[in-house]
């Protein structure tokens, strides 16, 4: 299999002389493996999919550790909990940095276990599909950005040569039967993957669990329940809204966003890239490509930013916004190739009434001529 080099690398290079164990976390099929084997060659790999594996780490932690005493990556490490108050002990004895390096796929649960036991001795880092630099970097044009929408960012995609709907397909019978199955009692998979695309259907848009459960036919408690287990699965994301109250009314309902296109695509039944020329969601899609690209790169370069949009009672929106010291980075995102003056409205409204804290706007659209003008910058998808 070939490699695709990760901005993460140089991150994870960092934390490992600063931490006895670090963790690194994300949707399966992210390259999580592979990039720890290909950047950690003097490491030992034990795998805890495994079954023998498994038994001797659940029966005997002391004597797992023992024979993994050093310079280890343990994957698949939450299907063994018992075992992090045993690599609590173990690092608190030795003192070496970098001792351990655990991978898993399962967010909640992972980092549920990495929080109560190794608390102030583990650095965490996340990821995600392919990102627009990754991409680059690894040759692969991200002019054509309706095709990278139905191709996904997956590397398999790209590395093996398989067809999206195949891939996609297999990923979703694999996440259903796995992660799904292991996080909760769903008794009733053909349900949830119906939710999972009214969930897709509903991509750039406020998260209304009403009609979500209403459509579906579950319970609220239940639509929220399963939400939850996207999030913890990273298939979806959720961007909270601004709260700070600029007008009298505001909306305090996050959006919602998949981490991966190619997913929402084969949930859609887009095959084929005619099929986004005049699809109602095109614009949904282009603007889930630009923030989930950018929330990808935020976990990959450790930037440790936080993202939100706003948007009043009376239409007035920014689709996303960062604070700095001292004010606002606000961005408006269009799959259009023209910048037409109106698309610049919500961006003048929200500067105006936020008294002079906006420091850079930003239009992200669907052309490749990345410039500046007078009051704001116009930027390609990719360079956001």
């Amino acid at each position: 299999m070939a490699y695709f080099p990760r901005v993460i690398e140089g991150v994870i290079q960092s934390l490992i002389s600063k931490y006895p164990v670090l963790a690194v976390t994300g949707p399966r099929q992210s390259g999580k493996t592979t990039l720890l084997k290909n950047m950690l060659p003097g490491y030992r790999y034990v795998s805890l999919e495994n079954t023998d594996n498994r038994y001797f780490a659940e029966r005997d932690p002391n004597g797992f550790l023992a024979r993994y005493d050093s310079r280890v990556i343990i994957d698949e490490v939450q299907r063994v909990p018992e075992l992090f108050s045993y690599l609590q002990t173990k690092v608190d004895t030795d003192g070496q940095m970098g001792q351990y390096i655990l991978s898993g796929a399962q967010n909640f649960h992972l980092l549920d276990q990495l929080t109560q036991s190794l608390a102030g001795r583990v650095a965490i880092c996340r990821l995600l599909p392919l990102d627009s630099q990754e991409l680059g970097t690894a040759g692969i044009s991200t002019t054509d950005w309706k095709s990278l929408i139905l191709s996904g960012f997956y590397p398999a995609v790209y590395d093996r040569g398989i067809e999206p709907p195949v891939f996609y397909n297999n990923y979703l019978q694999t996440y259903l039967d796995r992660d799904v199955s292991a996080l909760t009692r769903v008794h009733d998979m053909r349900l949830f993957r119906n939710f999972l695309g009214l969930c897709a259907a509903r991509t750039g848009q406020l998260l209304n669990l009403s009609n979500l459960s209403l459509e579906c036919g579950i319970s609220q408690p239940t639509a929220r329940a399963w939400i939850s287990i996207l999030e913890s699965s990273y298939i979806l994301f959720l961007l909270p809204p601004y709260y700070e109250n600029f007008s009298k009314r505001i909306v305090k309902t996050p959006k919602l966003y998949f981490y991966d296109t190619g997913l929402v695509c084969f949930l859609l039944g887009l095959r084929d890239r005619q099929d986004l020329d005049d699809h109602v969601l095109t614009g949904s899609l282009f603007e889930n490509l630009v923030i989930a690209d950018l929330v990808k790169k935020n976990h990959h370069q450790y930037l440790l930013r936080d993202y939100w949009f706003w948007r009043d009672s009376h239409g007035h929106e920014i689709d996303l916004l960062t604070r700095r010291a001292g004010g606002f980075d606000i961005f408006e995102v269009k799959s259009t190739q023209t910048i037409l003056p109106k698309l610049l409205s919500g961006m003048n409204y929200f500067s105006e009434i936020a008294g002079g804290k906006v420091k850079s706007r930003t239009v992200i659209y669907g052309g490749n001529d990345s410039h500046d003008r007078t009051d704001y910058r116009v930027r390609r998808w990719s360079e956001g």
